[in-house]
């Protein structure tokens, strides 16, 4: 180790994170606290930057899509941690009720749209449509076409009425995938969120792979996704944090902090 790990291993933090193991692992701990510390970092950006919205009336609209267990719940989670809780809200819609079934099929997520000095965090969105839908024949044919016809004037939509939008897909390994659902299965406090769409999703990876790249390749011209590789789920954290304090064009940007740092350091937790 160098000097400066010995001093990051040796602070409060550095002790803590040796203390919470159960083997000691002294290179483990600094690289978790080495990503603490640029979350943290990055955590006092975003606050800025909401802070800029909420004074300057922006609205702020960010969509978290990816393969069921990609992370995307928890990268949220990390995201908002620090925000104040009436500037900001997530919004992860079950499915659509007996009346929402016969509105046109935007307008329950237009109801959620953000207020003046307001940030919305969709976790999944209306992008369902665009894979889980058609892929557990949620929808029909002609639902599907006319919602790919549809949603890039929608979005343009949003954004011309003044709405800041960024789409982040989390993308994860079939393998990882896999893993993740295992360690959902067998935990106590987790295993609630084992639905039958996510039974089904092993077997239809290369269904949903297909829908996904079509999304990609028709759904690019108002607003580009932003695919972030999510095996690590720190990573995934990290890149999703910068990403989105770039993209958006907060005063008082404090561009050293939120330059992207090599992530070799950045672990799996």
């Amino acid at each position: 180790m160098t000097e400066k790990d010995m001093k990051i291993i040796n602070s409060k933090k550095g002790l803590a994170a040796l203390l919470r193991q159960e083997r000691l692992d002294i290179p483990k701990a600094l690289k978790n606290v080495k990503y603490e510390k640029r979350l943290e970092k990055l955590q006092e950006e975003m606050l800025i930057l909401q802070q800029w919205v909420a004074k300057n009336n922006k609205k702020v609209v960010i969509l978290f899509e990816g393969r069921d267990a990609a992370g995307k719940g928890g990268a949220i989670r990390r995201i908002i941690q620090h925000l104040p809780p009436r500037a900001i809200r997530v919004v992860a819609l079950p499915k659509p009720n007996e009346t929402e079934m016969g509105q046109w099929y935007f307008q329950r997520y237009i109801n959620r749209l953000p207020n003046n000095g307001e940030i919305v965090f969709f976790d999944r969105s209306w992008y369902n449509r665009a894979v889980v839908e058609p892929v557990n024949d949620f929808c029909t044919k002609k639902e599907y076409e006319v919602f790919m016809g549809q949603v890039n004037e929608f979005e343009k939509m949003i954004q011309d009425s003044g709405i800041h939008l960024l789409k982040l897909y989390f993308s994860i390994t079939k393998k990882e995938q896999e893993r993740r659902f295992k360690d959902i299965v067998s935990s106590p406090i987790k295993k609630w969120k084992y639905s039958d769409v996510d039974r089904r999703a092993l077997s239809l990876w290369d269904e949903y792979t297909k829908y996904k790249e079509v999304m990609f390749a028709n759904t690019q011209k108002a607003a580009p996704w932003k695919v972030i590789k999510a095996n690590r789920k720190t990573s995934a954290r990290i890149r999703a944090i910068e990403y989105i304090l770039k993209q958006i064009p907060y005063e008082v940007k404090d561009i050293e902090r939120i330059r992207h740092k090599p992530l070799k350091y950045i672990m799996e937790d």
